[in-house]
């Protein structure tokens, strides 16, 4: 049967940034099809466990700061001690500043590419290479953004991260596929989160973007929940190197 393929029972993803917003949406998704979570976060979250565990899953907290490669090969090592392997990763974990071209500080621009560019691709390689000694293949997803297509304004770290983040899907779905990884991207739209909250509150720019969105209204994290399952589905399997848009039609108008 065709939903069969959507199931990930016995499976287990490491979900990078997922206290709240999207991250902890992509968790829940991923355990409601059948995955146990292995949560990367730089504090605890009791209320995200108590939610997967809930739903009969494993879960393990793993305490990690991305803004630089040093706890890489730890979340691998400890996600394999609690559960013997690892099959998906979601590269969530990401972060913005917002300022003016000619003021933007350099301090900025390395903070912002150091968590959404250097250690998606170090956690990815660290992670594909024990897919490869699993022998078993995997998923990698990662989440990239409207702004991987677009210039944006007063995102320049953002939008040359981003735009980072859709080549080296790519490139590690190139080099990945000879050992059954698929690697994708999700590239959600306007979402209701913490990072668009200065979007949406000021109402010159929320009335731009919601003119702009054919849908009518921003997006829930609750709207990725079906592209992530299906990105760390054996549904995807012929699939790599691709992005989905989740997007309300913003791309196509």
């Amino acid at each position: 049967m065709i939903l069969d393929m959507f199931k990930l029972d016995g499976k287990v993803a490491i979900v990078t940034g997922c206290r709240r917003g999207i991250g902890r949406a992509l968790a829940l998704g991923l355990a409601e099809a059948g995955a146990d979570i292995v949560a990367v976060m730089r504090s605890e979250e009791p209320g995200l466990e108590r939610e997967i565990t809930s739903l009969g899953r494993r879960y393990l907290w793993v305490e990690a700061d991305l803004s630089s490669i040093e706890p890489v090969e730890r979340i691998v090592e400890e996600a394999v001690k609690a559960f013997g392997k690892v099959d998906i990763l979601v590269n969530n974990a990401g972060i913005i500043r917002r300022d003016d071209i000619l003021e933007f500080s350099e301090e900025d621009w390395d903070e912002v590419m150091n968590v959404n560019l250097k250690s998606v691709f170090f956690l990815s390689q660290a992670v594909a290479r024990r897919m490869k000694e699993q022998g078993t293949g995997g998923k990698i997803i990662n989440i990239a953004s409207m702004l991987s297509f677009q210039g944006g304004i007063r995102v320049p770290s953002y939008t040359a991260s981003k735009s980072g983040v859709l080549g080296l899907t790519r490139i590690l779905g190139n080099e990945l596929a000879k050992y059954d990884i698929q690697v994708n991207a999700i590239a959600p739209g306007y979402i209701e989160t913490d990072n668009t909250r200065a979007l949406r509150e000021d109402p010159v720019r929320n009335k731009e973007i919601l003119g702009r969105i054919p849908a009518g209204r921003w997006g829930s994290p609750d709207d990725l929940k079906g592209a992530v399952v299906f990105l760390a589905s054996p549904a995807s399997d012929y699939m790599t190197g691709s992005v989905v848009a989740v997007d309300g039609g913003w791309l196509a108008r």
